[in-house]
């Protein structure tokens, strides 16, 4: 595999504008190469990141250069769940699923009408659950009182990832239901726009200038220094830590087979 030339690591967000001041549980990003890192970058919308990712993605390209970027939300759901929304095996046709359904704007998405629309499709229960909204939606329990999933709760690689949350929880401490559900679109549209540069790690084989790959920052990251934002921090050590690493290791990271529902880089299998 060629090695890459620079990295870019993303910490993502399902929620609305989150305004001008940099805060926590919003948008970071941080670029980096073997050199040192930038500082992170804060994004107050999807919006703005994808614009800025896109302009990243043609930068790599005009200088004939190798890009990985990685975002911090799983890239699939657990077995079966693609397959019975799309009809289709392809876990990538699920990206495109969410894509031709998904609206978003700074100030509102359709991310929980959603989520109790796909489970009207099974039942009314689930696989999808929790709330954030003030108005109740049909087919999204608030709670898991009344919950029934009829796809596994978790991933093959989250039971190797202490503290992984499931991706169905929509709402709620820890929850990244929302951030799966409104980053998909966005990588997909990234996909059909620099096709044929983009592989999705791991459903495509890396011999493309840009990869697009899974990562969990507080796997591996420490505690931030006293004052400074943890996504930010976040997402600056994984992109120096990457950067640095040796492309041997970072090879051996990146051989793993997970056809249907991804996987989170640097968790190695059993």
């Amino acid at each position: 595999m060629r090695p890459f030339d620079t990295f870019v690591m993303v910490d993502w967000s399902g929620g609305n504008d989150a305004g001008s001041r940099p805060r926590r549980d919003a948008i970071w990003a941080c670029r980096a190469d073997w050199q040192g890192a930038e500082e992170p970058l804060y994004f107050r919308n999807r919006q703005l990141v994808e614009d800025w990712l896109c302009d990243q993605v043609e930068l790599a390209l005009s200088r004939d250069q190798r890009l990985c970027i990685g975002f911090d939300f799983p890239f699939g759901y657990p077995a079966g769940f693609g397959p019975a929304l799309t009809g289709q095996s392809d876990p990538l046709a699920l990206w495109d699923w969410f894509e031709a359904r998904i609206e978003d704007s700074p100030r509102a998405n359709n991310r929980f009408d959603l989520a109790g629309e796909i489970n009207r499709r099974f039942g009314g229960q689930g696989p999808f659950w929790a709330n954030a909204l003030k108005r109740d939606i049909d087919g999204l329990p608030r709670t898991k009182r009344t919950y029934q999933n009829p796809f596994p709760d978790r991933r093959a690689v989250e039971h190797l990832a202490p503290g992984a949350f499931t991706c169905w929880q929509m709402a709620g401490a820890g929850s990244v239901g929302g951030q799966v559900m409104m980053g998909l679109p966005v990588l997909s549209r990234l996909r059909r726009r620099f096709a044929p540069h983009v592989a999705a790690w791991p459903f495509e084989a890396l011999d493309r200038p840009v990869a697009l790959v899974e990562i969990w920052p507080s796997l591996t990251v420490p505690t931030p220094p006293a004052g400074m934002i943890k996504d930010a921090w976040q997402v600056q050590q994984v992109a120096l830590e990457l950067a640095r690493r040796p492309v041997a290791e970072l090879e051996k990271m990146l051989d793993i087979t997970a056809p249907e529902e991804g996987w989170i880089l640097g968790v190695e299998p059993r």
